[in-house]
Protein backbone atom coordinates (compact mmCIF):
# COMPACT_ATOMS: atom_id res chain seq x y z
CA UNK A 1 0.00 0.00 0.00
CA UNK A 2 1.60 3.64 -1.10
CA UNK A 3 0.86 6.65 0.63
CA UNK A 4 -0.20 4.61 3.71
CA UNK A 5 -0.79 7.82 6.03
CA UNK A 6 -3.19 9.53 3.41
CA UNK A 7 -5.45 6.89 3.00
CA UNK A 8 -5.75 6.06 6.88
CA UNK A 9 -6.44 9.45 7.20
CA UNK A 10 -9.08 9.52 3.77
CA UNK A 11 -10.68 6.08 5.34
CA UNK A 12 -11.51 8.15 9.00
CA UNK A 13 -12.99 11.37 6.95
CA UNK A 14 -15.20 9.34 5.34
CA UNK A 15 -16.40 7.20 8.19
CA UNK A 16 -16.91 10.35 9.85
CA UNK A 17 -18.91 11.69 7.17
CA UNK A 18 -21.42 9.19 6.75
CA UNK A 19 -21.62 8.81 10.17
CA UNK A 20 -20.41 5.96 12.02
CA UNK A 21 -19.06 7.81 15.07
CA UNK A 22 -22.61 9.40 15.70
CA UNK A 23 -23.90 7.47 18.99
CA UNK A 24 -27.06 6.81 19.71
CA UNK A 25 -28.32 5.70 23.29
CA UNK A 26 -26.85 6.44 26.71
CA UNK A 27 -23.41 7.68 28.08
CA UNK A 28 -21.45 4.72 29.23
CA UNK A 29 -19.25 5.40 32.41
CA UNK A 30 -15.28 4.71 32.12
CA UNK A 31 -13.69 2.56 33.68
CA UNK A 32 -10.45 4.07 34.98
CA UNK A 33 -7.04 5.39 34.34
CA UNK A 34 -4.89 3.87 31.66
CA UNK A 35 -2.17 6.15 32.99
CA UNK A 36 -3.18 4.78 36.39
CA UNK A 37 -3.48 1.07 35.21
CA UNK A 38 0.08 1.32 33.89
CA UNK A 39 1.73 2.86 36.70
CA UNK A 40 0.17 0.30 39.18
CA UNK A 41 1.00 -2.98 37.25
CA UNK A 42 2.66 -6.22 38.69
CA UNK A 43 5.84 -6.48 36.31
CA UNK A 44 5.50 -5.10 32.50
CA UNK A 45 1.71 -3.87 32.24
CA UNK A 46 0.55 -5.23 28.87
CA UNK A 47 -2.35 -3.17 26.74
CA UNK A 48 -3.67 -6.04 24.91
CA UNK A 49 -5.99 -5.15 21.77
CA UNK A 50 -8.69 -6.01 20.30
CA UNK A 51 -8.24 -6.38 16.43
CA UNK A 52 -9.75 -8.18 13.73
CA UNK A 53 -7.77 -7.16 10.75
CA UNK A 54 -5.24 -4.80 10.10
CA UNK A 55 -3.77 -2.62 6.53
CA UNK A 56 -0.64 -4.47 6.95
CA UNK A 57 -1.65 -7.86 7.66
CA UNK A 58 -5.24 -8.00 6.46
CA UNK A 59 -7.57 -10.40 8.43
CA UNK A 60 -5.79 -11.50 11.85
CA UNK A 61 -8.75 -13.71 13.30
CA UNK A 62 -12.38 -14.32 12.27
CA UNK A 63 -14.47 -11.69 13.58
CA UNK A 64 -16.25 -12.58 16.79
CA UNK A 65 -18.00 -11.40 20.40
CA UNK A 66 -15.53 -8.29 21.25
CA UNK A 67 -16.46 -8.64 24.87
CA UNK A 68 -15.41 -12.52 25.00
CA UNK A 69 -12.12 -11.58 23.06
CA UNK A 70 -11.52 -8.81 25.92
CA UNK A 71 -12.74 -10.40 28.96
CA UNK A 72 -9.65 -13.13 27.79
CA UNK A 73 -7.14 -10.80 27.71
CA UNK A 74 -8.30 -9.25 31.26
CA UNK A 75 -8.07 -12.94 32.65
CA UNK A 76 -4.80 -13.28 30.92
CA UNK A 77 -3.07 -10.45 33.23
CA UNK A 78 -4.18 -7.04 30.80
CA UNK A 79 -3.47 -4.44 32.37
CA UNK A 80 -5.65 -2.13 30.04
CA UNK A 81 -7.34 -3.02 26.57
CA UNK A 82 -7.37 -1.59 23.26
CA UNK A 83 -10.20 -1.74 21.00
CA UNK A 84 -10.07 -0.85 16.62
CA UNK A 85 -13.42 1.62 16.41
CA UNK A 86 -12.00 2.00 12.58
CA UNK A 87 -14.33 0.20 10.41
CA UNK A 88 -12.10 0.41 7.07
CA UNK A 89 -8.87 -2.14 7.27
CA UNK A 90 -8.89 -2.17 10.82
CA UNK A 91 -12.51 -4.22 10.80
CA UNK A 92 -13.48 -1.85 14.17
CA UNK A 93 -16.61 -0.17 15.11
CA UNK A 94 -17.72 2.05 18.21
CA UNK A 95 -20.40 -0.13 19.27
CA UNK A 96 -17.15 -2.95 19.56
CA UNK A 97 -15.59 -0.27 22.05
CA UNK A 98 -18.87 -0.03 23.78
CA UNK A 99 -19.50 -4.16 23.69
CA UNK A 100 -15.82 -4.00 25.82
CA UNK A 101 -16.81 -2.16 28.10
CA UNK A 102 -20.26 -3.01 29.58
CA UNK A 103 -18.29 -6.39 30.01
CA UNK A 104 -15.56 -5.11 31.56
CA UNK A 105 -14.45 -2.16 34.13
CA UNK A 106 -9.88 -1.95 32.61
CA UNK A 107 -9.41 1.12 31.21
CA UNK A 108 -9.43 1.03 27.45
CA UNK A 109 -8.51 2.83 24.59
CA UNK A 110 -9.97 3.89 21.60
CA UNK A 111 -7.70 3.04 19.10
CA UNK A 112 -8.41 4.81 15.63
CA UNK A 113 -7.10 7.43 13.54
CA UNK A 114 -8.57 10.39 14.48
CA UNK A 115 -8.81 13.22 12.38
CA UNK A 116 -12.16 14.76 13.48
CA UNK A 117 -13.07 15.61 17.28
CA UNK A 118 -16.46 14.36 16.49
CA UNK A 119 -14.35 10.68 17.07
CA UNK A 120 -13.70 11.97 20.43
CA UNK A 121 -16.74 12.91 21.46
CA UNK A 122 -17.71 9.20 20.15
CA UNK A 123 -14.76 7.40 22.52
CA UNK A 124 -16.52 9.68 25.40
CA UNK A 125 -20.00 8.82 24.60
CA UNK A 126 -19.00 4.79 24.61
CA UNK A 127 -17.00 4.45 27.77
CA UNK A 128 -12.98 4.92 27.01
CA UNK A 129 -11.43 6.23 28.92
CA UNK A 130 -7.93 6.82 26.85
CA UNK A 131 -8.11 8.51 23.37
CA UNK A 132 -5.29 8.03 20.50
CA UNK A 133 -3.38 10.98 18.79
CA UNK A 134 -1.31 10.35 16.31
CA UNK A 135 1.75 12.83 16.01
CA UNK A 136 2.53 12.41 12.21
CA UNK A 137 -0.95 13.43 11.17
CA UNK A 138 0.04 16.99 12.78
CA UNK A 139 3.54 16.89 11.68
CA UNK A 140 2.87 16.24 8.02
CA UNK A 141 -0.15 18.80 8.19
CA UNK A 142 -2.95 16.41 8.00
CA UNK A 143 -4.14 17.81 11.20
CA UNK A 144 -3.46 20.76 13.05
CA UNK A 145 -3.67 22.43 16.51
CA UNK A 146 -2.47 19.05 18.47
CA UNK A 147 -3.06 21.21 21.91
CA UNK A 148 -6.56 21.48 20.79
CA UNK A 149 -6.89 18.21 20.35
CA UNK A 150 -5.57 17.06 23.62
CA UNK A 151 -7.41 20.07 25.32
CA UNK A 152 -10.42 18.59 24.03
CA UNK A 153 -9.91 15.19 24.72
CA UNK A 154 -9.49 16.17 28.32
CA UNK A 155 -12.38 18.64 28.41
CA UNK A 156 -14.70 15.30 27.37
CA UNK A 157 -13.06 13.49 30.23
CA UNK A 158 -10.58 11.41 28.53
CA UNK A 159 -6.75 10.51 29.10
CA UNK A 160 -4.40 11.27 26.08
CA UNK A 161 -1.66 8.88 24.58
CA UNK A 162 0.30 10.68 21.98
CA UNK A 163 2.21 8.35 19.29
CA UNK A 164 5.74 9.77 17.65
CA UNK A 165 7.72 7.21 15.91
CA UNK A 166 10.69 9.94 15.46
CA UNK A 167 13.13 11.33 18.22
CA UNK A 168 12.01 14.64 16.84
CA UNK A 169 8.48 13.81 17.43
CA UNK A 170 9.08 12.74 21.17
CA UNK A 171 10.60 15.92 21.93
CA UNK A 172 7.76 17.94 20.38
CA UNK A 173 4.98 15.17 22.49
CA UNK A 174 7.05 15.78 25.97
CA UNK A 175 6.05 19.51 25.32
CA UNK A 176 2.42 18.55 24.77
CA UNK A 177 0.15 18.01 27.80
CA UNK A 178 -0.87 14.42 26.81
CA UNK A 179 -0.86 11.93 29.86
CA UNK A 180 1.28 9.19 28.35
CA UNK A 181 3.37 9.15 25.25
CA UNK A 182 3.58 5.79 22.57
CA UNK A 183 6.34 5.30 20.47
CA UNK A 184 5.38 3.33 17.68
CA UNK A 185 7.64 0.62 16.10
CA UNK A 186 5.44 0.67 13.18
CA UNK A 187 6.32 2.92 10.57
CA UNK A 188 3.35 4.56 9.04
CA UNK A 189 4.78 5.14 5.99
CA UNK A 190 5.83 2.10 5.00
CA UNK A 191 3.71 -0.20 7.45
CA UNK A 192 7.38 -2.06 8.42
CA UNK A 193 8.01 -2.95 12.02
CA UNK A 194 11.38 -2.56 13.93
CA UNK A 195 11.21 -3.29 17.32
CA UNK A 196 14.37 -1.47 18.23
CA UNK A 197 12.60 2.14 17.12
CA UNK A 198 11.01 2.17 20.99
CA UNK A 199 14.99 1.61 22.44
CA UNK A 200 16.58 4.13 20.32
CA UNK A 201 14.43 7.00 20.74
CA UNK A 202 14.79 6.27 24.59
CA UNK A 203 18.58 6.64 24.06
CA UNK A 204 17.89 10.35 22.46
CA UNK A 205 15.59 11.52 24.52
CA UNK A 206 14.75 11.42 28.15
CA UNK A 207 11.13 10.92 28.51
CA UNK A 208 9.01 12.46 31.94
CA UNK A 209 6.27 10.21 31.52
CA UNK A 210 5.10 6.78 30.98
CA UNK A 211 6.11 5.78 27.39
CA UNK A 212 4.35 2.81 25.81
CA UNK A 213 6.09 0.62 22.92
CA UNK A 214 3.46 -0.33 20.73
CA UNK A 215 3.28 -2.60 17.59
CA UNK A 216 5.36 -5.47 16.86
CA UNK A 217 5.53 -7.44 19.95
CA UNK A 218 4.05 -10.63 19.84
CA UNK A 219 6.74 -13.07 22.43
CA UNK A 220 7.45 -13.01 25.90
CA UNK A 221 11.45 -12.19 24.60
CA UNK A 222 9.85 -9.08 23.12
CA UNK A 223 8.23 -7.94 26.13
Amino acid sequence: MRDVLATLCRNSRECVDRGVYEIRGGRLPGGGSLLGAIRGARGAPVISEVKFSSPSRGGIREPSDPADVAASMVRGGAAALSVLTQPILFGGAPEYLARVRRGTDAPILMKDIVVDRRQIDAAAHIGADCILLISSLFEKGYLSDMEGYIEYSHGKGLEVLLEVHTASEMRKALGADADLVGINNRNLDTLGVDLSTTSSILGKVEPDRPVVSESGISTPRDI
